[in-house]
């Protein structure tokens, strides 16, 4: 019961956020098409973002100042991926779903699956309709856009069909999603480094020390504490060629995850204190009249405070600290940043070919199959059990429900075709980056769709 409320909570958490999601991408594109916004728009994120401490500016890179893209997508986005990171550490040392191998091997097949084949959906489409060898190199950076699964979104459309979804096809989808984010974290460390700066590289593990040993011996320590290294961290690793997201991830598997002294101890010294105090009965005067404590009496309240705070791990404290500012203010944000998609001079021509194909294809069709496929093969050969209660035809729907790829997606279309040279390899990479894009929004509009009609046809009717 107590995994199956975790992942409920995960669930509730991603669905209530989602719609905001989907208003800041439909803002997006229209402030990014109105006449009289969208030049506008085009310039607001060049703007310049500086916070300085004595003679270290902080938000630069290689000493250039980052303007407000890169601040969401380098320094915002590392937060994300912090939680990411969190939830990771939790369901992965905590006791989750991807605790033991028993419990991983299902969903993180099928993740394998679902990151494979739309690799090579995106290469076959890219192979049949371009034949220039020059444009081709450059539209396969854009292989691992259909990869990634957005939790928010798959599981916001899960949510409509209620009571219908049996409760281990939530927890598959879910944990499937959590292993998939782990597949993104290390794409993204390896393909999207081009040098590495070994001094700064060097000084970001030197920070990852720091937590572990802040952690082994300031056992008191708070989160605050970690914050502070997970800055130095950030501009560290920002400085030293590896994607400066990744610091969120490496924070996050720094930061401990388990009590002190275990729940019990805390629980009785809670116990202790509390029954010190006599077992009055509250009246409608008690809420009008304070009552005077002795310096005893806040002692114990003050103890009960202190074993309170220790009940919940620095992990756990944590995820609930970053839970409203990503899914209320950097996530929607994030999509406000990167959905406008420029329809001028562009037509639904651009799905049919090159990396709008690709990306389209490879989060419709190339996800579908990889997913549902590992899934078959896996529990055919007998490697792990079917969830229970939960069918093929829902299995199918679930595995369409995976090539809902925004975020995550569109994170890594930036960093395939990033927009900062000049002249005519600036509009290449600009209209290849509309191009994805475009993909992602239709591929993940299909799927969702897709995965729909699926589950409206195999899930149980609801109850009269």
């Amino acid at each position: 019961m107590k995994q199956n409320y975790t992942f409920l909570s995960m669930i509730r958490k991603y669905v209530s956020s989602s719609v905001l999601l989907i208003l800041a991408t439909i803002a997006a594109l229209l402030v990014a098409n109105l006449p009289f916004t969208k030049d506008w728009y085009n310039t607001v994120w060049l703007r310049e973002v500086s916070l300085s401490i004595g003679r270290i500016s902080l938000f630069t890179h290689h000493g250039e100042a980052m303007n407000l893209s890169q601040f969401i997508n380098d320094f915002l986005m590392a937060i994300f991926f912090l939680s990411v990171g969190l939830e990771l550490k939790r369901e992965i040392f905590c006791g989750g779903e991807l605790s033991s191998v028993k419990k991983a091997m299902l969903p993180v097949i099928g993740a394998c699956g679902g990151m494979l084949m739309p690799v090579i959906v995106f290469f076959i489409a890219l192979h049949t309709t371009v034949s220039d060898s020059n444009m081709l190199d450059l539209m396969s950076r854009g292989l691992p856009i259909p990869m990634a699964t957005d939790i928010a979104f798959s599981l916001g459309v899960l949510s409509m069909f209620s009571k219908r979804v049996p409760l281990g096809l939530k927890v598959f989808l879910a944990a499937l999603a959590v292993a998939d984010d782990l597949g993104g974290i290390i794409v993204i460390a390896v393909k999207y480094t081009d040098y590495i700066s070994f001094p700064h590289l060097l000084g970001a593990f030197g920070c990852a020390a720091l937590c572990l040993l802040t952690a082994r011996f300031w056992k008191s320590a708070t989160k605050m504490v970690y914050f502070m290294i997970g800055i130095a961290m950030w501009w560290l690793v920002l400085n030293s060629g590896i994607h400066a997201t990744i610091a969120g991830v490496l924070l996050a598997f720094c930061v401990p995850a388990k009590l002190n002294n275990g729940t019990s101890f805390y629980i009785e010294r809670i116990r202790r204190h509390v029954d010190k105090f006599p077992h009055l009965e509250v009246t409608a005067n008690d809420r009008k009249t304070p009552t005077l404590l002795s310096e005893d009496d806040i002692q114990d309240l003050r103890a009960i405070e202190a074993a309170s705070d220790h009940l919940i791990s620095t992990l756990q404290d944590m995820e609930d600290v970053l839970r409203n500012p990503i899914n209320y203010f950097i996530i929607p944000l994030f999509a406000f940043a990167n959905a406008g998609v420029c329809f001028d001079g562009m037509s639904m021509m651009n799905l049919f070919e090159g990396v709008g194909l690709g990306v389209f294809t490879g989060l419709l069709i190339g996800k579908f199959i990889g997913v549902f496929s590992a899934s078959w093969i896996s529990i055919k050969l007998k490697l792990v059990q079917m969830p229970e209660n939960t069918t093929w035809g829902s299995m199918a729907g679930v595995a369409a429900l995976c090539g809902i790829g925004f975020t995550v997606s569109m994170f890594m279309s930036t960093l395939s075709y990033p927009v900062t040279s000049s002249g005519a390899e600036s509009e290449i990479m600009y209209n290849l980056l509309n191009d994805a894009k475009l993909g992602i929004l239709c591929g993940t509009i299909a799927s969702a769709l897709f995965g729909s009609l699926i589950l409206n046809k195999t899930l149980p009717k609801a109850s009269a």
